[in-house]
């Protein structure tokens, strides 16, 4: 029996390429806006009982994150049985912004780049899917992990009650393991090909890309600035190569190195390195402005980071994109394109709407947006 099979609304569920976790019945939940204090906090109450703590940071560094102490934990291997076909009951779709409207907000963040106030912005608008009947969550979850299988399939409870992040998320933050530690960034996208020729061709496009190799760049640099402090070794790649998800193209680079002190969890690292300007911009607080100022949604968890850390500070955090704010008879899909100076709005419009294609053909919808 799967994971997937004993999932309960409210439980943590976490799938990688390797593996698959499942957790619940938190014996304390840990909310807490500074970063440092909550990795105290939990380093502290790993010490005490021990086991694994799990659980999501939000994008904004004004918003509290949500962190959980299960007593429940289960681990299995990752998802092995075939897709289950999602079969949703009548629904009616609302995007915010319309589509005109995220144009003219890329054409404000354009007029930003070029008077300098920012460097790039990523800039995001959702789909918002109300149900005429209750989802099956577990047929979702298992749907998109069986689709996402070289990714992170992931639900995890929010503090809102009845409000679950869903994610098939293509892209790693970090993952500690004794003193070394691996981050893979992604910037820079393509859609995927309607066949096979103009799939290659996609990716060409994205690999001989100077617009998207200057974006992926901004975001290598930033996560090597964040993670030099706890390294003693540090390796990166010269150049990015492509990785694929059934959906998009994307510049990835592995980042890899040895940690000085075995204190800095996985955890520590990832509040280190996040908001990434792959979900963000540069620089991070000129980007959170010009953020405030165009988006008209609050993102709340998406585009923040969703993990576990254990007792000696081992773990595994994802970035929360493809990502849906799931009730019970509601959903809230996010997608999101980094802006830069040769950023044409009709394109990023276009590359927002490939994205949403992850979760909307792992609920078994085919919509043209």
């Amino acid at each position: 029996m799967e994971l997937t099979d004993q999932y309960q609304p409210g439980a943590f569920f976490f799938a990688t390429p390797d593996r698959t976790l499942l957790a619940d019945d938190p014996r304390q939940i840990l909310s807490e806006k500074d970063s440092a204090a909550l990795s105290a906090q939990v380093s502290d109450a790993l010490a005490e009982y021990g086991g694994i703590a799990v659980g999501a940071l939000p994008y904004d560094d004004t918003g509290e994150s949500h962190v959980l102490l299960p007593t429940s934990v289960a681990w299995s291997g990752p998802i092995q049985h075939g897709k289950q076909q999602v079969s949703l009951p009548g629904y009616r779709v609302t995007p915010e912004p319309e589509p005109e409207e995220y144009e003219r907000g890329v054409s404000k963040a354009l007029a930003l780049l070029k008077d300098g106030t920012v460097g790039k912005v990523v800039l995001a608008r959702t789909l918002r899917i109300d149900l005429d009947e209750p989802i099956d969550m577990r047929r979702m979850l298992t749907s998109l992990a069986a689709m996402n299988t070289h990714g992170y399939t992931f639900a995890a409870p929010l503090p809102t009650p009845g409000v679950t992040l869903v994610s098939a998320s293509p892209e790693l933050l970090v993952r500690r393991t004794g003193m070394s530690f691996v981050s893979r960034p992604l910037a820079g996208s393509q859609p995927r090909g309607k066949d096979p020729v103009e799939d290659r061709a996609n990716a060409q496009t994205l690999l001989a890309s100077k617009k998207d190799h200057d974006e992926h760049r901004w975001v290598v640099e930033a996560e090597v600035e964040a993670l030099r402090p706890f390294c003693k070794r540090m390796d990166v790649p010269r150049t990015p190569s492509l990785v694929s998800t059934p959906s998009m193209w994307h510049l990835c680079s592995k980042i890899t190195g040895e940690l000085i002190d075995r204190d800095v969890t996985a955890l520590t690292l990832a509040a280190a390195l996040h908001p990434t300007p792959a979900v963000c911009g540069s620089p991070t607080r000129a980007a959170r402005d010009a953020i405030a100022q165009i988006e008209s949604f609050d993102r709340g968890f998406y585009t923040g980071a969703v993990g576990w850390v254990d007792s000696n500070g081992d773990g595994e955090w994802a970035v929360a994109i493809r990502s849906a704010d799931v009730t019970d008879q509601s959903l809230r899909l996010y997608a999101g394109a980094g802006i830069v100076d040769a950023s044409v709005p009709e394109l990023e419009l276009a590359e927002t709407s490939a994205k949403f294609q992850t979760l909307l053909r792992g609920m078994g919808l085919d919509l043209t947006l």
